[in-house]
């Protein structure tokens, strides 16, 4: 019988750690020396001298103090029936991420659930995040029935409330089992105490259930290439480990997303030449042809795979900021990496009920269903097709921390058959005929900094000197294009991204752009930069509240304070200052003229003028 990796979760304080180090400690996996310093530990613990199961687990010092588990504990073990990978994963809120990154790898899930209590809210938390990761075999330990007396009608009122959230889900088994973690009943055999169950123990239950999942069966051959192997110019191999199937020597392939074909001339797995390779082999495939391959490619054969840069996603969101609509990440899928947007949520799902409920933004621990689109062309699957080529990670830009995990759910139909059309007249033959290098200047500031009469000033001057220049000013916009769009995050963010978009329009029209928006958050300014590209200066004017206010242009700032203006930046609203501007320039000290010299020197200084 195969390997079972699984984990346990459950809200805090459920006895997850216990229940697993009870269970490790009746079957005598542990060895003697451990025994004893868990014997040892036990004495100066919280369990009144008796022993403790959960510090076999529970490694953390900040873990043993304050008696629940922060991060995932992963431990292997053997019987003489089966072989075990189990991750202790933990139940507080705050560590929520944690524990999704423990189901990420598993088959199998024992949730457990405290009698005394029944089903919390992170319950139910944990029961969704298990269905999003694919996770189709559950069991539900309900614990602490010694508490209770052992009573069979408080475990049946239980299981009952059990089987009515579990109809929400697809799942292939279900298990429903009354234990004592603290006492052993029923985690290794059946209990005395217990006499009306009449099931299986958690360990044996275990030691039979088959997991092998649908995908195991799929005939298909892919490989995400990982890395480009090419030694000297004898050799050129693409490593990376076998997702599913397997291929041999003489087969074709078919390389994805160009779609070129070749036939495979060589094997190597750990340096050894071999005539095939399966599933779960790291191997270097050599072809017969040379092709453009690139780590972030997919090898296949006979396996259907999508080819396009939209898709629906259910995400768990883990960051503590939250998640406006428009906002640019890093998405890693696979071995591929690029940027991405979440450009619409389509729906947050009520952790209890499981409602599809209308949300602008998203919270820590939420749990939605998204429209993400990639800034390139992606290789990818349906996650009930393959795990590996349908989940994926967001990346916060500013912080490389992960941001959220998904899982892709379907390809947006209507997006892929459409293709980006290159036409003869390009931007540099429009840049020749204007007799000028095309760039986007952007302004960003508080408002009444003076961005608006720098950039005035700015492009009287260079059509002065013959450039073709177009001016984007941030009211002007907003009474046209984007007059649908409010202040709230979402629309700021969406705000920037329309502007950026027809900056790069008029760039591809070899026109230098000035744009003019306060655009007061990094990574609405970063994503900016990355539609644009490297024609794109920042310059901030860096003017202070304090002189923005006194002069207060517009009457804006006196609205906002009185509360006649919500989402005012600097008052209401953060600005956030950019990290290394091209440009900075503060108009309280420099008057209007030297302010534009500044920016003249800098084209000077990087060609455009």
């Amino acid at each position: 019988m195969q390997l079972l990796k699984f984990i346990t979760c459950g809200s805090v304080d459920d006895g997850k750690s216990t229940l697993i180090g009870h269970m490790l400690y009746d079957a005598k996996l542990i060895f003697a020396d451990q025994q004893r310093a868990l014997e040892l530990d036990s004495k100066v613990g919280s369990a009144d001298g008796k022993i403790d199961y959960a510090l076999l687990l529970d490694g953390l010092m900040a873990e043993r103090e304050q008696g629940i588990t922060i991060d995932v504990a992963f431990r292997y073990f053997s019987t003489k029936n089966r072989s075990f990978i189990v991750a202790d994963t933990p139940g507080h809120e705050e560590y929520t991420r944690n524990m999704a990154v423990g189901a990420s790898f598993a088959d199998l899930a024992v949730i457990l659930v405290d009698a005394s209590k029944g089903l919390l809210v992170q319950t139910k938390r944990h029961t969704r995040i298990c269905a999003l990761m694919g996770i189709r075999h559950l069991v539900f330990a309900i614990n602490k029935m010694d508490k209770v007396d052992y009573d069979s009608d408080k475990f049946y009122q239980i299981r009952k409330d059990i089987r009515v959230m579990m109809a929400d889900f697809e799942y292939d088994s279900l298990a429903i089992i009354p234990v004592s973690a603290k006492k052993g009943d029923n985690v290794t055999k059946k209990s005395a105490n217990m006499a009306w169950y009449r099931g299986l123990s958690l360990l044996d239950h275990l030691e039979r259930i088959d997991t092998e999942k649908t995908e195991d069966r799929n005939e298909g051959f892919v490989l995400p290439i990982q890395r480009v192997c090419r030694p000297n110019q004898d050799f050129r191999g693409f490593e990376g480990e076998v997702a599913h199937g397997e291929i041999k020597i003489g087969d074709e392939v078919e390389v994805l997303p160009s779609g070129q074909k070749a036939n495979v001339s060589s094997i190597l797995i750990a340096g050894r030449q071999e005539e095939v390779t399966s599933k779960g082999h790291p191997s270097t495939i050599c072809l017969d042809k040379e092709i453009d391959i690139s780590r972030g490619c997919v090898m296949v054969r006979d396996f259907e795979l999508h080819t396009g840069s939209e898709f629906v996603a259910d995400l768990l969101w883990m960051d503590e900021k939250n998640l406006v609509e428009g906002r640019n990440y890093f998405l890693k899928l696979g071995t591929f990496t690029c940027p991405a947007t979440v450009s619409s949520i389509n729906y947050l799902v009520d952790v209890n009920s499981g409602e599809h409920r209308e949300a602008e933004s998203l919270s820590k621990n939420s749990l939605a269903s998204c429209d993400i689109m990639a800034g390139a062309p992606l290789v990818f699957s349906e996650f009930d097709t393959s795990r590996k080529l349908g989940s994926f990670i967001l990346i916060d830009r500013i912080t490389y921390s992960t941001a959220a995990c998904g899982v892709i759910r379907m390809a947006k139909k209507d997006q892929r058959n459409l293709t980006y059309h290159r036409m003869d007249i390009n931007r540099n033959l429009r840049e020749e005929a204007l007799n000028q290098k095309a760039l986007t200047l952007w302004f960003t500031g508080l408002s009444g900094a003076g961005k608006s009469t720098v950039a005035n000033a700015l492009e009287a001057r260079l059509f002065a000197l013959g450039k073709h220049t177009m001016l984007l000013d941030g009211d002007n916009v907003r009474l046209g294009l984007n007059k649908n769009l409010g202040f709230t995050e979402a629309d700021r963010s969406e705000n920037i991204r329309r502007i950026a978009e027809v900056s790069k329009l008029l760039n591809d029209a070899g026109i230098m752009v000035i744009s003019s928006f306060i655009s007061p958050m990094v990574s609405d300014r970063r994503n900016a930069h990355e539609i644009i590209g490297d024609s794109f200066l920042e310059v901030y004017i860096s003017t202070s509240l304090e002189e923005c206010e006194r002069r207060d242009v517009k009457g804006l700032y006196k609205k906002a304070k009185s509360g006649e203006i919500s989402n005012f930046t600097g008052i209401s609203s953060p600005y956030e200052v950019p990290e290394h501007p091209d440009i900075s320039i503060d108009t309280q000290d420099k008057t209007v003229e030297e302010s534009v010299n500044m920016i003249m020197e800098k084209l000077k200084e990087t060609g455009y003028i």
